[in-house]
């Protein structure tokens, strides 16, 4: 069995609900330097600071090596949500 990125990201979300952060997307693909690369993109309400990146960082990191989902070399990248200017 397939191990999915829908999975992923729910292991992803339940060790982050303390933290009051949210998942917005994990996508795995390979961007234009042929590197695979395991994107997570988180938010929270009131916004997400550097140091709540690199705190998240050490909570992911450990929970995508125990799953293991490919056998590909990839980057790990965990950034926030940008904020697009609203309309009114």
């Amino acid at each position: 069995m397939k191990k999915s990125l829908e999975e992923l990201k729910s292991k992803i979300e339940d060790a982050l609900k303390e933290k009051e952060i949210l998942v917005d997307s994990v996508t795995y693909e390979k961007n234009s330097g042929n590197y695979n690369v395991l994107s997570v993109i988180l938010d929270k309400v009131g916004g997400i600071d550097l140091d709540m990146i690199v705190d998240a960082t050490n909570i992911i990191n450990p929970i995508v090596d125990d799953y293991d989902f490919t056998d590909d070399s990839y980057i790990l990248d965990v950034a926030s949500k940008e904020r697009g200017e609203e309309n009114e």
